[in-house]
């Protein structure tokens, strides 16, 4: 039996992962709405007609290349065995070899327990980056494909998703009426993903509730800053994502707004579903003009210190800094660096809760690549807020009346009501 000569090295991807200090091509990032999954296999098949012993000679002596130490030629005996097996013995043939290829790295990496830390294909690798970039095409929300169901983060602002009404936590259970359960993240947000100008319906478990909505996809370009002067001479900045253009477009809306000489300036970081950790110190570093942004700690128990950068251009104003559920990653590295050092009071609701750091790796044999924790991030004061979050100095919820609108509604009669940034505004003004 022949096979795929590009399948011959799939030992050598493995290692390669495992010694993937050439590889760093990808970004450090912190983000959470990055695709992820595991892809199993079983079957009943017939009883093999070569004895094990023989297989394992024989798939050893193919495979394995005579530069591989001995012990990884042992260790991985069973695995080129029952590759082996499974062409033999497997009742539909042909087999796809690409597909169990990238099956057992998704086996692999999620065998390290860790949820962040996972394989992603040609097409998956493709869309993560692009998201970062700034544009895809889609409904336009983060997502977390890591749990038992995809759960949408945030919808981004001015999206399809925001505009139909999705909210942070809402779990998807299906699409286009397609029941989900069991189905990987990761596939789940192929159907998502697709076209400008087609429809998806998604099934939402909200709570006790299920709802449905029907969502127009469209070109998305992710949204960085909005940015404006409020009432009271208050400055307001909303930061959506820590993609590689934020900084940048952060500094331009405080030389804008700081020129106005702002009595106060309030930083919005609801629904920022995170980014780049480079991103993160730097903007962080607008705001405190000294000290520890953040730690990094591995493995072995050491530690990375990131300190803030110099040049920051409010480091002194008045500070409030608005966060939420589906405030997660890079922003809560953000707002802990600015809560820890008593720059700034946090107002609004818990945050996410993900205080890991990954590596994106791009594999040299194709255009596919893993993401790999490499460490977990602690605040200033030493706090690791994994699976826990932020707690706010000033929890306020928001008004129901914010998202949700009866459809019979005259939209200009309503008088809208943020509550969070109502509070954060009254905050400053008591200052």
């Amino acid at each position: 039996m022949q096979h795929n000569k590009v399948l011959r090295t799939i030992l050598f991807i493995i290692l390669a992962i495992v010694v993937a200090a050439g590889l760093f091509a990808g970004g450090i990032v912190v983000g959470n709405q990055l695709p992820t999954g595991m892809v199993q296999s079983a079957f009943q098949g017939q009883t093999p007609t070569t004895q094990p012993t023989e297989v394992v000679t024989d798939v050893c002596t193919s495979y394995a290349s005579a530069s591989t130490p001995e012990e990884l030629k042992t260790l991985f005996a069973p695995f080129w065995e029952s590759w082996q097996l499974l062409h033999e013995n497997f009742v539909d043939q042909p087999l796809d070899d690409v597909a169990l290829m990238r099956g057992a790295i998704r086996g692999m990496l999620a065998a390290t327990g860790d949820k962040h830390t996972s394989y992603m294909d040609p097409t998956e690798f493709k869309q993560a980056n692009a998201s970062m970039e700034g544009e895809y095409e889609g409904i336009g929300a983060w997502v977390d494909t890591t749990g038992d169901y995809l759960t949408i983060i945030a919808p981004m602002k001015g999206s399809p998703a925001e505009a139909a009404g999705l909210k942070a936590n809402d779990v998807v259970i299906a699409v286009d009426g397609e029941d989900q359960t069991g189905v990987p993240g990761d596939l789940v947000l192929q159907k998502i993903l697709g076209p400008a100008g087609e429809p998806v319906t998604l099934t939402i478990r909200r709570g006790d509730e299920t709802l449905e909505f029907t969502i127009v996809r469209a070109k998305i370009s992710v949204p960085v800053v909005d940015y404006q002067m409020l009432e009271n001479d208050i400055a307001y900045i909303a930061l959506t994502t820590f993609n590689d253009q934020a900084t940048e477009q952060l500094r331009e809306a405080l030389d804008e707004l700081m020129a106005q000489n702002p009595k106060g300036l309030i930083l919005d970081l609801r629904n920022n579903g995170g980014g780049y950790l480079s991103t993160a110190i730097e903007v962080a570093s607008e705001f405190i003009p000294k000290g520890v942004i953040m730690y990094e700690e591995y493995g072995d128990g050491t530690r990375e210190v990131y300190n803030a950068k110099r040049g920051g251009r409010a480091t002194e104003i008045p500070l409030v800094v608005l966060v939420n559920e589906g405030t997660a990653s890079a922003s809560e590295i953000v707002a802990g660096a600015i809560q820890d050092h008593g720059r700034g009071k946090l107002v609004g609701t818990q945050t996410y809760g993900k205080g890991s750091v990954q590596n994106w790796i791009p594999l040299s044999s194709e255009d596919s690549g893993v993401r790999i924790t490499i460490a977990r991030w602690l605040t200033p004061n030493g706090k690791q807020i994994n699976n826990v979050g932020l707690t706010p100095d000033v929890v306020v919820e928001m008004s129901d009346n914010y998202v949700q609108v009866p459809s019979d509604t005259d939209i200009e009669s309503i008088e809208w009501h943020d509550t969070q940034l109502e509070a954060a505004i009254q905050l400053l003004l008591e200052q």
